[in-house]
């Protein structure tokens, strides 16, 4: 596995935790919060809402992210197979 995969696998891996992370703690303080049922259920629906959607977003960043370091490495292999054509039309010509 190359550094950048081990990378992206860690940012993943990060992110994943993160998440389970703020669900655990986010579901803790809405149980124990002095509420009625009523209320603490409207917030709960409210707060998975905008997990979703802090998910979809960190989702789409992460995507946007991979692929620009996709069309960068594209980019580096088109520049150096043009420098090696360079450089063996320099030998062929020499």
């Amino acid at each position: 596995m190359s550094d950048q995969e081990e990378a992206q696998d860690n940012l993943a891996n990060n992110i994943g935790w993160f998440v389970a992370g703020a669900v655990v703690g986010m579901t803790a303080a809405i149980l124990l919060a002095p509420q009625s049922g009523k209320k603490t259920r409207q917030l709960i629906s409210d707060k998975t809402q905008q997990s979703k959607e802090a998910v979809t977003d960190t989702g789409k960043e992460v995507y946007d992210r991979g692929k620009e370091m996709i069309d960068k490495g594209r980019q580096l292999v088109d520049d150096a197979a043009d420098l090696f054509d360079r450089g063996r039309k320099l030998v062929r010509g020499a």
